[in-house]
């Protein structure tokens, strides 16, 4: 099992230059857990992408459609007060946005709070960063997003 962020998830959805690195880590362990926003947040890229004319309207429909399917496969870490605080502290400690630090959060619960026991696969390099100061693991991907 793994922890997926948002960033690793779209190219699962939309192709994109990390795509076949990422199916090749999903291949290899498809039990997938991923924070509560994930769903809002992968939803968002797809929009933003359907909006600047990246793709046609067929090829994001499916993205959608792949996006319902691959939610009901997956393990969702639910926001909690505890999840909350995790996220308040990572904040002070760490350069993370709000919607990262509730990503990285809610790995830090998936992992019942020993994140050497979970890897986080990630293409955001601030909050990659944060978390292998926390002790995650952090899967090589090959490519990276700011």
């Amino acid at each position: 099992m793994r922890f997926w962020d948002s960033s690793a998830i779209v190219p699962l959805l939309v192709e994109e230059e990390s795509t076949p690195r990422l199916l090749e880590l999903y291949r290899e362990d498809p039990e997938v857990v991923v924070s509560w926003t994930t769903r809002v947040e992968c939803a968002s890229a797809l929009a933003r992408a359907e909006r600047d004319g990246l793709g046609s309207a067929a090829e994001l429909a499916a993205a959608f459609r792949r996006l319902d399917l691959v939610t009901d496969r997956w393990f969702e870490v639910e926001p909690t007060d505890e999840q909350r605080e995790t996220a308040r502290r990572l904040l002070r400690v760490h350069p993370l946005r709000a919607a990262d630090a509730l990503q990285l959060a809610a790995a830090v619960i998936a992992s019942e709070r020993r994140p050497t026991t979970l890897a986080l696969v990630t293409l955001d390099e601030r909050l990659a960063l944060a978390a292998a100061r926390e002790g995650f693991e952090v899967l090589d991907v090959g490519a990276s997003v700011s």
